[in-house]
């Protein structure tokens, strides 16, 4: 992005801040959920901080809060109230680490004080001797509303302190308001049934309660409140010192707060409360983190609107701004065909979003979304992300119309939209999207053997665009996998590990994965034998073929035209663009002694796997087969054998145990 770009887009993206924090501040009109300003906030801050001549100093990221409310007398705050710079990831935290040990190698020698960030409104409390004399919310920071009397009423909040130590003459605290979940439902029960409108959530209905004209209301919404910075000095040296000391005073302090040493503890803390914030009654958004020596603290100063030495680490959003890259298609099982917005990667709820479904072409037309949108994207549980608004206001004009394709991107054939419908569909029934039985061939035990990776999951994937074919899965990332249902950390990791480990592939295992038709197991190892390397098999010709043992004419001809096929050819190279290997194969033959002898084997055997016992039988001349019949020579038998044996009685075949079959090969 050149200079020009960045002008225009931080011009653009200060207009929408700015409407969007003056509805919630000032009018209590929440018009986006608070992560999508948050994400907004931090682009702006990381153009001007790549082009700091660009800050000015009516930039969202200089000031803090917004304008008093005309219907409150104005407070001017003693010291400025700061508010923090936000934080969304391990390498935000980590950036910030470092820039605050290039201003000081020893910035973070005391370690961090951490803090719930409670989704409340920031106040501030004046003390005179020991008594309660002054409430103010934080306005811009400068100047905010004297909300005496309301916050009063909040019993939290003492209206003196204790009297345990040498009180100064002003003591001046800083906090935040708030109400419960539990104090939230009931308040929006009694909204319902006097058929008044329920509050969105319970931060707008904490900054409403206070800004109420008469403190009756007030008081009768039961608020909550948490002390979290004593700006008199009392002799504290950190952070954590100020906790204990307005405890002793008599305010409420957060008890979950906590020291950590280095930030590998911030992020295991920050982690924890992430899971467990349900369990709390009231919200959190995420933590604070502090420098925790006061010292260092003052020392590193201010920068625009934020100490350098707190930073807010936010958890992450269920909702959050990004920009598409492009538009593609995904065709399902039926042949519907679904839109699929490429994304610049984001993080929301917990995992790194890429993609988000369009649903159709109607979706798109109301949304009317482009190539190049800057886009709120949604994730509600564990379901794929979807677009939930076009923020046209940040349009640059070279946005792109999306116009659903002709042909289908995996066959070729027609995409028609069916009369009366909104979904598109490839009208042809063989594309390899539609019968994607191929890929659940490819995975399957005794192809590729990819464990974790059944139908439901290539359903899941196919639909969310992820992927077209069985090469598409080499290039899965674990984050692909957490947007998907049933998929946790764990077991996201462990699929994508099983995945990469069949990044090698037996020849023949890899021929027979291919689901060429006509081609089971045994011929497959039969090719990879003879032809030795998967080259040499794609270039054979019919009578190649033809001359190895049970491959007739139909069989010869549904290897070569497989391997002449537009779409198997781009198959094949995309295998290898995505990283897989397929070995070499040579047969190594160690006699003869099972020469023309087909084997059956059935249950379970003490010492070898069937896979071990079924080549043992070809390294020794032998055959192997499936299932049992006249020409069968032995069936052997292992532990709870089934059908086969009882088959092979039958029909009179030779059954033998682990042993006798081992003793024919010594």
């Amino acid at each position: 992005m050149n200079l020009n770009e960045a002008k225009n887009r931080i011009e653009k993206l200060k207009v929408l801040i700015n409407k969007y924090r003056y509805s919630r501040l000032v009018l209590d009109k929440l018009l986006a959920e608070e992560s999508v300003e948050d994400s907004l906030k931090k682009e702006l801050f990381d153009l001007e901080q790549e082009f700091p001549e660009l800050t000015t100093s009516d930039s969202p990221t200089q000031r803090v809060g917004g304008k008093p409310l005309k219907e409150f007398s104005k407070f001017a705050h003693p010291e400025r109230m700061l508010s923090f710079n936000d934080a969304f990831g391990e390498k935000d935290m980590q950036d910030w680490e470092e820039k605050l040990k290039r201003l000081d190698p020893s910035a973070v020698e005391n370690g961090f004080y951490c803090e719930l960030k409670i989704d409340g409104l920031a106040i501030e409390l004046i003390y005179e001797n020991l008594f309660f004399k002054t409430g103010a919310t934080r306005g811009d920071g400068l100047t905010g509303e004297d909300v005496t009397q309301n916050l009063k009423t909040v019993e939290a909040i003492p209206l003196s302190m204790q009297n345990t130590k040498e009180i100064p003459d002003i003591t001046v605290v800083r906090g935040e308001v708030f109400i419960t979940k539990k104090e939230f439902a009931r308040i929006n029960r009694e909204q319902a049934k006097s058929g008044e409108s329920v509050y969105a959530n319970p931060r707008n209905l904490a900054a409403g309660s206070v800004r109420q004209l008469d403190p009756k209301v007030t008081a009768g919404r039961k608020m909550d409140s948490f002390a979290y910075a004593l700006i008199t000095d009392f002799g504290q040296k950190t952070h954590e010192d100020e906790h204990r000391i307005l405890k002793e005073l008599g305010f409420k302090t957060n008890p979950h707060n906590k020291f950590c040493r280095n930030l590998a503890e911030v992020q295991e803390f920050r982690d924890y409360w992430e899971k467990h914030r349900e369990k709390l009654d009231y919200e959190i958004d995420g933590i604070v983190v502090q420098v925790n020596s006061n010292q260092m603290f003052r020392k590193l100063g201010i920068a625009g609107k934020a100490p350098r030495g707190a930073i807010a680490y936010k958890f992450s959003p269920k909702e959050s701004a990004t920009k598409v890259k492009d538009i593609i298609v995904s065709i399902g099982r039926t042949g519907i065909v679904t839109p699929i917005a490429v994304l610049e990667p984001v993080e929301i709820g917990g995992t790194t979003v890429s993609r988000a479904t369009l649903h159709n072409e109607d979706e798109i037309r109301r949304l009317d979304v482009r190539i190049g949108d800057t886009v709120v994207v949604g994730r509600a549980g564990d379901v794929i992300p979807d677009i939930k608004k076009v923020l046209k206001e940040l349009r640059t004009g070279r946005e792109k119309v999306f116009h659903f394709p002709a042909k289908c991107p995996v066959c070729g054939r027609l995409i028609k939209r069916a009369e009366g419908e909104a979904a598109h569909k490839c009208v042809n029934k063989n594309c390899p999207a539609v019968k994607r039985e191929a890929i659940y061939h490819f995975v399957s035990r005794g192809a590729m053997n990819i464990d974790g990776m059944g139908p439901k999951i290539i359903d899941q994937l196919m639909d969310a665009g992820l992927i077209r074919d069985s090469a598409d899965l080499y290039t899965l990332k674990k984050s692909d996998l957490l947007n998907l249902e049933r998929f946790a950390d764990k077991s996201a990791e462990n699929t994508i590990n099983s995945i990469n480990s069949r990044k090698e592939a037996a020849l023949d295992r890899f021929v027979f994965a291919l689901g060429i038709p006509h081609v089971g197991s045994e011929t497959a190892l039969d090719l990879a034998r003879n032809f030795g390397a998967l080259e040499k098999i794609s270039e054979a010709n019919p009578e190649e073929f033809l001359k190895i043992k049970d491959v007739g004419s139909v069989v010869s001809r549904s290897i070569y035209d497989w391997f002449r096929s537009d779409y198997n050819q781009k198959l094949l190279k995309k295998f290898t663009l995505a990283g897989l290997h397929v070995l070499k194969q040579e047969l190594v033959q160690k006699s003869l002694k099972l020469k023309d002898k087909t084997f059956v084997f059935t249950g379970t055997l003490e010492t070898l796997s069937r896979e071990k016992a079924e080549e043992l039988v070809r390294e020794h001349g032998g055959n192997v087969s499936s299932s049992v019949s006249k020409e069968t020579a032995y069936v052997v038998a292992g532990e709870e054998s089934g059908s086969k044996y009882s088959k092979a009685k039958r029909l009179g075949v030779k059954i033998i145990n682990e042993k006798n079959f081992l003793d024919m090969i010594k």
